[in-house]
């Protein structure tokens, strides 16, 4: 079935064919884009950052671009490359606060990402997985509970 096309109406088999074809499409497109965004060095570091200075209270925490630059090295203009690469993925959003704006990460998208990526991870039975307990290897990192 033509993806993009909508089926005549009166075949409601092929209506809901059409519909989860879209939505999977969709949702793909979007880890796709989330996945080449973060497959670039900076950018993985510049989220890696944000997800450290995330506020678990909506609203709060996030960096300021010259935190970010002055954190990671990086020229301003790279960096606003960046960070918009990483909002265009959907990624980052930005907020003003008084002269300054705050880069923080969407965590609906991030968990949505991993969520994907554990949809057909162990035939459905690690569906109580948290993300915080896939753990590299050799990592120092402590498994949330």
């Amino acid at each position: 079935m033509t993806v993009g096309r909508k089926p005549a109406s009166g075949h409601a088999r092929l209506t809901a064919e059409y519909h989860f074809d879209s939505y999977r499409n969709m949702e793909m497109e979007a880890a796709i884009a989330a996945l080449s965004a973060l497959a670039q060095e900076t950018r993985l570091s510049i989220f890696r950052a944000l997800v450290r200075a995330q506020s678990p209270v909506a609203g709060e925490g996030g960096l300021a671009a010259g935190e970010i630059a002055e954190a990671l090295g990086v020229a301003p203009a790279t960096l606003s490359f960046h960070l918009k690469e990483l909002s265009h993925a959907g990624l980052v959003a930005s907020r003003r606060e008084g002269r300054s704006i705050l880069y923080t990460v969407n965590l609906d998208a991030m968990l949505g990402l991993t969520g994907f990526l554990l949809d057909d991870c162990c035939q459905g039975a690690c569906g109580t997985l948290s993300p915080c307990a896939v753990t590299p290897v050799n990592s120092t990192r402590k498994e949330c509970v």
